[in-house]
């Protein structure tokens, strides 16, 4: 037993680094609030926490067994690694092209753009045309003003989605999030003026709002998206900056 608890201890210490090592980088560089929870990525966590730190290293524990040839026990505990490395690869490499890069006002709301949601023809044209916004292997998520380039005066529009996209997925068409304020205050309502949330969500959300002592009736909101649950995102009107923003479930 003694030695399955070794062998167990030193297996769940190297994958729990290894992950950790993995999270951690992807959460400090892109995924710190909200992108986590706009990109939908929660649902990688689990999976790689159950394949990298608890099933491998329970494996581990199973078989190794003192009287086993080392010869043995080696090829066994390689083939654990190697699948466990093939699922944090997996996952490194979900989130990776999931990364969120921009959380743009596009008009009538804020959202959050993934790597995964840009073609190459977009970024290669960004690179070439409004390189300030265009998107690099070590781009860090920013806010940035994405308007309907037909709808801004003396924008040059660079090219016409015709697959389905929105200009918040052509950086070519962002600019600096500041330029996009004086829209983005007209466009602030009540919370109960929003159809992106239920009234169910709605009711949660001014009981959030009167616990943090927001007033629940100020037109000063605006809705955030991404792959779940919209946020609603608080304005202080004086500032035009993001005070905080609220979860609906």
């Amino acid at each position: 037993m003694k030695f399955r608890l070794k062998a167990f201890g030193l297996h769940f210490s190297i994958s729990a680094v290894a992950l950790l090592l993995v999270l951690g980088t992807l959460y400090l560089g892109w995924y710190r609030w909200p992108g986590w929870y706009l990109t939908g990525m929660t649902g990688i966590l689990p999976i790689a926490i159950a394949v990298d730190v608890a099933l491998g290293p329970l494996l581990t524990f199973i078989i190794a067994n003192p009287s086993k040839p080392r010869s043995e026990l080696a090829r066994d505990i390689s083939v654990i690694a190697g699948v466990q490395v093939l699922a944090l690869g997996y996952a490194t490499f979900t989130l990776w092209s999931g990364r969120p890069l921009y959380y743009a006002y596009s008009g009538n709301e804020l959202s959050v753009v993934q790597a995964s949601d840009l073609e190459p023809a977009e970024i290669a044209l960004a690179k070439e045309t409004n390189s300030e916004f265009a998107p690099y292997w070590y781009s860090r998520p920013r806010w940035v003003y994405a308007p309907d380039p037909a709808t801004l005066p003396g924008a040059k529009v660079t090219q016409a989605p015709t697959d389905g996209s929105d200009s918040t997925e052509t950086p070519s068409d962002m600019f600096p999030f500041e330029k996009g304020l004086p829209d983005l205050r007209k466009k602030l309502q009540k919370v109960d003026d929003w159809r992106y949330f239920t009234l169910g969500q709605k009711n949660i959300l001014k009981q959030r709002m009167a616990a943090q002592g927001y007033a629940v009736d100020a037109p000063n909101t605006i809705p955030m998206t991404g792959k779940g649950a919209p946020l609603l995102a608080i304005i202080d009107t004086n500032t035009m900056t993001v005070r905080t923003l609220m979860r609906s479930d």
